[in-house]
């Protein structure tokens, strides 16, 4: 398949493709939907530059979230299955999709319906590709990244690469066919890393909790050695756009579950208003979530708000953090046995308190985490491996999607 460069100074962006294949403005290939819901009684999609298009209710922290900070969904836009969905503030990070889902999405969105027989997912392909975003941002009207917008008549301005039918559902099948195999790569390493982490915390287990009641230490409540912080979120809905976007961070389970041992980033911020309904944690202390992912433990770096899916843990002068770490870090299955499970689980703060530890004097504390991180340097190292195989079978992917939907087969 020959490839070709387009001269016109309008479409040499595109860069190389097949000789054969049509240039079109969008707004060729593309036209706008704004029916409104009646009801609002239709399900509630999700736009996001990680997933595409997905059921809200899915994204919840937890089963008492409100589903949308809008008293009434009745005239948000009506989706149906196939439609381009784009959030137009951050089109230039790739947040749109093809919806699978009959639904509803904010008004603020703007919905796409597909022109004569073009196969729409193949367009959902092309315009999350490096090259695309890029276009979708100086096409955008704004100052900086958060208040870039990109509007219907700078969409449809921008040409697109339109292949053959067939050729696009050629491709379209190539490219499932490549993302089924690498997610389920991605799900057996996901797997082999979390029996890693089990092994971790069978050996964490042995030497703190068997070796400390075999070798008489104390055991002593948690909340007998320590403060026991609960986060708090008392604004309802906790997704109300207004907290958001100022300069306090703010953590959610997620984070914490993927943080590894310490919480070295936040990816969202509140304001004084959303500061004023949560609760800080200061820098040092010991994250555990109580919903949802319930059991996992992390050691926070720096001041931050949480929400009352996570109790913080700041132990006293007798207790190395590194040391605490380790025995909560293997109790999972514990907080596990202790939660509720509804449509998720969740963990009583007031049972944590009373859960003993056997805890020797510092010194041996310190000795007891040498000891424990010098016994599983190899799970760790084994971890990293995994985890960085994922993320160059993720960059692989992007760049195999690139590649497919321009004409490119290695």
């Amino acid at each position: 398949m020959i490839a070709t460069a387009i001269e016109n100074t309008k479409t040499a962006w595109l860069g190389e493709f097949p000789t054969h294949w049509k240039v079109l403005r969008i707004k060729n290939l593309f036209q706008e939907r704004d029916s409104r819901s009646e009801t609002g009684s239709e399900e509630l999609l999700s736009v996001s530059h990680y997933t595409g298009v997905t059921l809200k209710r899915e994204s919840l922290e937890n089963e008492d979230d409100h589903i949308s900070n809008a008293e009434s969904l009745v005239g948000y836009k009506l989706v149906k299955k196939d439609d381009l969905v784009i959030n137009i503030m951050l089109a230039w990070n790739g947040s749109l999709g093809i919806s699978p889902f009959n639904g509803i999405t904010s008004p603020a969105y703007c919905v796409y319906r597909i022109k004569g027989d073009n196969i729409p997912d193949y367009f959902g392909y092309l315009f999350t590709t490096n090259l695309f975003k890029a276009e979708f941002r100086r096409n955008s009207t704004g100052i900086i990244d958060s208040r870039l917008r990109l509007y219907s008549d700078k969409f449809f301005s921008i040409f697109s690469i339109v292949p053959p039918k067939d050729e696009q559902d050629e491709i379209v099948q190539y490219i499932k066919t490549q993302e089924e195999k690498i997610n389920l790569f991605i799900q057996k390493k996901k797997e082999f890393i979390e029996l890693l982490k089990e092994q971790k915390n069978i050996v964490s287990f042995s030497l703190i909790h068997l070796e400390g009641i075999k070798k008489g230490y104390p055991e002593r409540r948690i909340k007998s050695f320590s403060q026991i912080l609960r986060g708090k979120f008392t604004h309802r809905p906790r997704n109300d756009e207004r907290l958001y976007d100022g300069e306090f961070p703010f953590i959610q389970t997620g984070e914490v579950s993927q943080a590894g041992k310490y919480i070295n980033n936040y990816r969202q911020t509140l304001n004084e208003w959303g500061y004023s309904v949560s609760k800080e944690f200061p820098k040092g202390t010991l994250c555990l979530t109580i919903a949802a992912n319930v059991g996992d433990v992390a050691i926070l770096n720096f001041n931050a708000c949480f929400p009352d899916s996570i109790v913080g843990i700041v132990p006293n002068e007798e207790v190395d953090l590194d040391f605490l770490y380790h025995a909560l870090k293997s109790l999972k299955a514990k907080f596990l046995s202790e939660a509720t499970l509804t449509t998720q689980y969740n963990l009583n703060v007031e049972r944590i308190g009373p859960i003993k530890i056997p805890i020797p004097v510092i010194q041996i504390q310190k000795e007891i985490v040498l000891e424990l991180e010098t016994e599983t340097a190899t799970i760790d190292t084994a971890i990293a491996k995994a985890e960085r195989e994922i993320e160059l079978i993720r960059e692989y992917k992007e760049a195999m999607i690139s590649e497919a939907v321009m004409g490119i087969r290695k």
